[in-house]
């Protein structure tokens, strides 16, 4: 089978589409037939051998041990080295894929709506009535955020670039914020949570913005070690003292929380916004576009 795999070059890693043997599923895996996958940041920051861990197909067979899928089943999900006609996932880690989505949609949803929903639910404890600032609104995770946030009844602004205004407000937000117009740091309005996908702003600033009670939930982490434990040491002194909680995030993959992902979609009140689509021999390009940071909700890359 073909798969897109990362090489060391004199100039650094390449990635490369080329052929491997087919992957044999553990007991508690799943082999898949990839129909699509789509890209996140980790797949680029990381570089590891085998990119990609968004995915959505079709299952080509089970291990000796799953008993939720069987052959021909249409799942979605998280697995390993999905820029790839084949790959495994455990069983834990998938879901079937609604109806109503098409195979690139739904592969947009596991790493970034999870993280928008567990963020937003068990991080942030977000309310009906509350007001949420999402910065980054028009990313991965802030495009699934917004709809999200809307469905728990919050009061939504989004923060985002001049060409994605338009895009924000169509997904539900009731404010947006133009950063290239306004800076959301020094504006007079104050948030019950503030969802952070960028980590462009210093703690000072996310701590103006948020009520005296109010929540920051900051998705990710540094790759630098230092970097983390600089900031979660500051981030703790800065809870403590003023009583405002601010916590790093990364989301578990979790099959129920997937299956909550699928009946937003499924019921119409949630829609993945996909930029650019891509084959899978040109993975390359894919993650050289995603790689740049402007991409508009999620960068598909499909098998066929």
């Amino acid at each position: 089978m073909k798969a897109a795999i990362y090489t060391k070059r004199s100039s650094g890693k390449v990635l490369e589409v080329v052929d491997i043997d087919l992957p044999v599923p553990k007991p508690n895996e799943v082999l898949i037939k990839v129909r699509a996958a789509s890209i996140n940041p980790l797949d680029w920051k990381l570089k590891s051998h085998r990119p990609g861990v968004d995915l959505a197909g079709e299952v080509a067979s089970v291990g000796s041990g799953v008993t939720r899928f069987k052959p021909g089943d249409a799942v979605f999900g998280a697995g390993r080295g999905t820029f790839a006609e084949y790959a495994r996932a455990r069983e834990s880690r998938l879901a079937i894929k609604p109806d109503s989505a098409s195979f690139e949609q739904a592969a947009c949803l596991p790493v970034a709506g999870l993280t928008a929903l567990q963020g937003l639910r068990d991080k942030g404890r977000l309310a009906p009535g509350e007001k949420i600032l999402i910065n980054g609104a028009a990313g991965g995770v802030g495009t699934f955020a917004v709809q999200i946030a809307k469905t728990f009844g919050a009061e939504v602004t989004g923060v985002c670039s001049t060409r994605n205004v338009e895009m924000i407000r169509s997904l539900g937000a009731d404010s947006v914020v133009d950063y290239r117009q306004q800076d959301f740091a020094q504006g007079a309005s104050r948030y019950d949570m503030l969802l952070d996908n960028v980590g462009n702003r210093t703690l000072s600033d996310l701590h103006r913005v948020l009520t005296s009670h109010g929540r920051c939930v900051l998705v990710g982490a540094p790759l630098q070690l230092g970097s983390i434990l600089s900031r979660t040491l500051s981030m703790i002194a800065r809870s403590l003292i003023l009583r405002q909680n601010f916590l790093f995030f990364i989301a578990q993959f979790k099959a129920v929380d997937l299956g909550s992902l699928s009946t937003l979609v499924q019921t119409g009140k949630m829609h993945p916004v996909i930029d650019r689509r891509y084959s899978l021999s040109e993975a390359a390009t894919a993650m050289a576009y995603a790689e740049e940071g402007h991409v508009r909700g999620k960068v598909i890359i499909t098998t066929e």
